[in-house]
């Protein structure tokens, strides 16, 4: 287990860009897994613990349209010092990956960088192509810059009124060549408060006066009218964040169709691949498709919680596979447990009222060559429910398109 780190900190923002990908444990089947001693047992369990902890995330189809959507914004945003930037802002429902497309898109634009530009700018300073925080919930004007000085280090940071620490935080984006900045959490900011305008606004200040892309990630932005800036009426029309701001979306998963059936059969399949279970198979997640839909609302963060904490129960009991005996005895999150009867009982209905195949009938729409009518199956419904997306990160690349993360198809590391 690595030691811990915070990405608000330049030096745990390069552990996190700098740290290859974890390696994943080698699945003994059960004869040699019963074989293994007692302290080789125990070695190989914590192994794979830390792996179903942190294999990755899988990358959907929703989250390469975000990312496609983010690379075309920053790889575009070409103006001079002296012209504004625009923004981008990834907005959804709770629990999406909302965070973590951001941070693995800003990774990946770090990496590419110093890799083209090297770790040190032409003055000498130490190169950083990212810069990110975390906003809270009494974030003000003086804290935020705060936490920017933080991020990199500055000796100044604990002393100075908002305007010094503002000056501070502007030296060290321009002198470290920072070219993407990241602010979590955006809907912590309260824009009927005096302390949220004043942020807000400031906001707009460091966007007129760094050469960077904005990267914000927040909660029911578009709900709560966030880019009205607190504005209401003909007044709205005024505000400046939705003029300058790019919503990027993360949708929601709807098994009730094909394509959105076949993108959760996806994300099972790829997550199932990762497992380390000495008794796991094909299908051991897909199989489940509509129970795991049902216990997570299809939130990735809920169904990642689930699984890690199933394959630490599977490998601590010794039953080394996931069943939904086993999964019904994980106790989850509680916006996934209230919603887990309702959906279970729409799913349940849904099944009930699907019809029986129907016989093949003929139509005369077209024919064989030899003059038989040919023949069409009346398709079966798809079962019926709603919930939100999972979510997971695509790679994205600096001034090129959206790739796929290095040795996978479906795991970005």
């Amino acid at each position: 287990m690595s030691s811990p780190f915070s990405l608000s900190r330049k030096e745990g923002w390069r552990r996190f860009v700098d740290t290859p990908a974890r390696v994943r444990p080698q699945r003994l089947p059960p004869a040699q897994l019963a074989g293994l001693g007692g302290g080789a047992r125990s070695d190989y369990d914590e192994a794979r613990h830390d792996w179903h902890a942190n294999f990755g995330t899988v990358a959907t189809p929703q989250l390469r349209a975000v990312c496609d959507e983010l690379d075309l914004i920053v790889s575009s945003n070409r103006q001079d010092s002296d012209r504004v930037r625009g923004a981008a802002v990834i907005d959804g429902l709770p629990g999406l990956g909302k965070t973590t497309i951001a941070n693995l898109f800003a990774r990946d634009y770090d990496r590419a960088v110093r890799r083209r530009h090297g770790t040190v700018t032409d003055e000498g300073h130490e190169r950083i192509p990212v810069f990110r925080v975390g906003l809270t919930s009494n974030t003000t004007l003086r804290t935020l810059n705060r936490m920017i000085c933080e991020f990199y280090g500055h000796p100044g940071t604990e002393r100075g009124n908002a305007a010094q620490l503002g000056r501070y935080a502007v030296d060290c984006v321009l002198s470290c060549r920072t070219g993407i900045g990241v602010i979590d959490d955006i809907h912590f900011i309260d824009q009927h408060r005096r302390d949220g305008l004043a942020v807000s606004n400031h906001l707009k200040w460091l966007a007129n006066e760094l050469p960077v892309t904005f990267i914000y990630a927040g909660v029911g932005l578009s709900e709560r009218r966030f880019f009205a800036e607190g504005l209401t009426g003909a007044s709205a029309v005024m505000a400046q964040t939705a003029r300058r701001w790019t919503r990027l979306d993360v949708p929601a998963f709807d098994i009730a169709s094909p394509p959105g059936r076949q993108d959760w059969t996806g994300l099972l399949k790829a997550v199932e691949r990762q497992l380390v279970l000495a008794r796991a198979r094909p299908g051991m997640l897909t199989d489940a498709a509509d129970y795991l839909f049902a216990r997570t609302s299809g939130h990735i963060g809920s169904f990642v919680t689930l699984v890690t904490r199933g394959c630490f129960k599977a490998i601590r009991t010794g039953a080394e596979t996931l069943t939904t005996g086993l999964l019904d005895t994980v106790r989850l999150d509680e916006a996934s447990e209230q919603a887990r009867t309702r959906l279970a009982a729409a799913l349940a209905r849904s099944t009930s009222r699907r019809p029986s195949p129907q016989p093949t009938t003929p139509t005369s729409r077209s024919a064989t060559r030899s003059g038989t009518p040919s023949t069409v199956t009346t398709p079966e419904p798809s079962p019926v429910a709603a919930g939100p997306v999972v979510a997971g990160p695509v790679v994205a690349e600096r001034h090129g398109r959206v790739r796929q993360p290095e040795g996978a198809s479906d795991i970005a590391s």
